[in-house]
């Protein structure tokens, strides 16, 4: 378990962290987000260990990371953004150059550097000198040394920046396989990625939390709009006025201008109107020609955007 307690962490007269707190039980997978600058690297790095909070406490397994630093970070494997490795090591050297360094026993050092070799997919490279890997292969030696040592908790900080489709399928896989046995914070960009991955959701903004909750309840909780993308042919720019004939529509916005001629609009009404009915009927009467209609799910992006909108006005 991870309790973050009033961590506030500054700069001189910048506040990176402000006065945030949460709790993340054993087992749970948590997606860390915020735009650049929000505070979330400097959370992480402070959970770690690596930065000291300027107020504040945070407890590892109730063990104070500041108070009791080899026993909290002995329940931590960090993976950092990066790949941060010994480029003139083998992908087996460096895995065993971190169970030395992590004091694992001697006498278990050998069947533990081939276990973690196995479990994250490095067999038929643990002789290949890590600077000539694959992106993702990186990934996944730098995912081995986080393992090392057996922790219950690990810190993976953008764990598939890089990486090809393939790759971040992968690893993505590697990721929820790790979260039957371990409790795990992860940081991304990739949205799509935490709601597929993460239990739960921290969106930390400006140094504050935004929002705490599932990715589901998350996406449910901004959902308060009817939204609609409608793709049409609109020769005489009558989507310019469309708006002020349609009362139903509150907001209209361009997305996108293809390349056939056609335009794609997303409108919004209140949750309670059929959009549909009003578009086929109103924009035949205006002559523009419609190609594709399609109702706009809400995903993890929009609540996300939403969120952090909420939160800067």
């Amino acid at each position: 378990m991870i309790e973050v307690k009033n961590i506030t962490k500054k700069y001189g007269s910048v506040t990176a962290v402000d006065d945030i707190s949460f709790k993340i039980n054993d087992g749970e997978i948590i997606g860390l987000l915020g735009p650049n600058g929000a505070g979330k690297s400097t959370t992480m790095n402070m959970i770690t260990g690596y930065i000291e909070p300027t107020d504040g406490e945070i407890l590892i397994n109730e063990y104070n990371i500041y108070k009791k630093p080899k026993k909290a970070k002995e329940q931590i494997g960090y993976m950092p953004e990066g790949v941060p490795l010994y480029s003139d090591l083998t992908v087996k050297e460096f895995v065993t150059y971190m169970a030395e360094l992590k004091k694992v026993d001697k006498k278990i050092r050998k069947e533990k550097i081939n276990k973690i070799i196995e479990q994250t997919g490095l067999k038929d490279v643990e002789n290949k000198l890590t600077r000539n890997l694959s992106r993702g292969y990186k990934q996944r030696v730098s995912m081995a040394g986080a393992l090392v040592g057996e922790p219950e908790i690990l810190i993976l900080d953008e764990p598939t920046v890089g990486l090809d489709p393939k790759q971040i399928t992968e690893i993505r896989e590697l990721i929820k396989e790790l979260g039957k046995t371990h409790t795990i914070i992860l940081s991304s960009h990739i949205l799509s990625e935490v709601s597929q991955i993460c239990n739960k959701v921290i969106i930390i903004n400006r140094g504050k939390i935004v929002a705490i909750d599932t990715p589901e309840n998350l996406e449910k909780k901004v959902s308060n709009n009817n939204s609609i993308y409608v793709t049409v042919e609109d020769n005489d720019s009558k989507m310019d006025t469309i708006k002020e004939k349609i009362e139903e529509i509150e907001k209209i916005k361009l997305v996108k201008e293809n390349e056939d001629g056609t335009k794609q609009y997303v409108l919004e009404s209140k949750a309670d109107i059929d959009l549909r009915k009003i578009i086929f009927s109103k924009f035949a009467k205006e002559n523009i020609t419609i190609f594709e209609m399609k109702k706009a799910d809400t995903t993890l992006e929009d609540a996300f955007m939403k969120l952090i909108e909420g939160g800067e006005k």
